[in-house]
């Protein structure tokens, strides 16, 4: 999508009113496309002109081709999801009724409204749930379903292989068929992120970043949204006759390229907002087990007090546990080419916003937390040990 192409060409972004999706339709309108962006959420930021908005929920076809109406849709990119992390990814019905459902809606409208491509934004999760992969490629076979430690991958995975099997079918009214691609990116990160860096940077701030956890050594990726946004219009361009259909019905690794371990890659958050980076570190079998309590005890307590776990155990694996992969087939087949990135651009945007911090921020309350995080950590450890071990103690 050169600047060259015609303004007629019109695409639609689900989770437009995200950060992935808005940065997306915003790359795109600088390219003279003209922009649908679709979500239940409106965009934080001014909306740029030739942009258009449609409020609407995914899980009702009705809303969608709401989107539809009047435009000649060329491709639809379809990013909203819901459950990534946090208390989000104990909401199953939801989860379920969003990923699924969701998706099995976009496809039907697809077919509908004749749009030859569908861009899916799919999870490095669809073949990761706890077990080591060292720089991984398209060739490895989904996650078996019961072996996801969370629904949020589980439904990611069933969408990934719907999106992908319907390439290839026939669009009503029309002698054309739609043809699909999957992107599957690493943890996303960048200036104005609104999912996990304010929670991480919420835990630093409130003295709860006292620990690390899991093996040094262990590697994990992630990507800049500017290199993911790039992969999406890249992704989308290959999916074209005169690129040859060369995505059609495929799968792509998507990060920065750089494996790194997790808790380095946010050491310069953390002292660039003038916070000390932890020195303990804990057994990743121990917070495993914290997060497990954790989930029990949101699901027993949900219905009074919606609590923000501190972490799930889907996260305690994402973050502890090597797994990355190789870039090389999107480099082949998109063209990929991922650009170099540093965090000080988000230590920068959070300080713009007055985050950061001051000689006077830790008082008593600091006590009050590292008391509060002692006490978890000594519960959780009397209640994970066998309990042979805690009688003899």
């Amino acid at each position: 999508m050169d600047s060259q192409k015609s303004p007629k060409e019109t695409v639609l972004i689900t989770g437009g009113g995200g950060y992935v999706g808005f940065r997306l339709g915003c790359a795109l309108n600088q390219k003279g496309v003209h922009v649908i962006l679709f979500d239940i959420s409106s965009p934080i930021q001014s909306i740029p002109e030739g942009i258009k908005f449609v409020h609407g929920d995914i899980r009702h076809l009705s809303d969608i081709e709401k989107a539809f109406q009047g435009a000649d849709v060329t491709c639809v990119f379809h990013i909203a999801s819901y459950g990534m992390s946090g208390r989000e990814q104990l909401n199953r019905n939801l989860i379920e009724a969003v990923n699924v459902g969701g998706t099995d809606n976009i496809l039907q409208a697809c077919r509908r409204r004749g749009v030859p491509r569908l861009v899916y934004t799919s999870t490095f999760n669809v073949v990761f749930g706890g077990q080591a992969i060292r720089n991984g490629d398209e060739s490895l076979p989904y996650l078996p379903l019961h072996l996801h430690p969370d629904h949020y991958s589980r439904t990611k995975s069933i969408a990934e292989k719907k999106v992908l099997e319907a390439n290839g079918t026939a669009l009503e009214g029309s002698s054309g068929i739609l043809r699909t691609c999957a992107l599957r990116p690493a943890g996303i990160y960048g200036p104005g992120e609104q999912r996990h860096l304010p929670r991480i940077v919420s835990y630093i701030e409130r003295g709860l970043f006292k620990f690390v956890y899991g093996d040094p050594r262990s590697l994990v990726e992630f990507v800049h949204v500017n290199n993911l946004v790039q992969a999406h219009i890249l992704a989308s361009e290959a999916l074209k006759a005169d690129k040859g259909h060369v995505a059609s019905g495929q799968p792509y690794f998507i990060s920065d390229g750089r494996p790194v371990n997790n808790f380095e890659f946010f050491r310069p958050l953390v002292e660039g907002l003038g916070y000390t980076f932890p020195s303990i570190r804990l057994p990743l079998t121990l917070i495993y087990g914290l997060a497990f309590l954790t989930e029990m005890a949101h699901f027993i307590l949900s219905w009074l007090y919606n609590f923000q776990p501190f972490l799930t155990r889907a996260e305690v694996y994402k973050t502890g546990i090597t797994h990355y992969f190789s870039l090389e087939k999107a480099r082949r087949e998109l063209g990929y080419k991922a650009q170099l990135f540093s965090l000080q651009e988000v230590v920068e945007w959070f300080k713009a916003h007055g985050h950061g911090r001051h000689p006077e921020s830790c008082d008593s309350g600091c006590l009050v937390w590292d008391g509060l995080l002692v006490f978890i950590l000594v519960t959780a450890t009397l209640t994970w040990l066998p309990p042979s071990v805690v009688l003899s103690v």
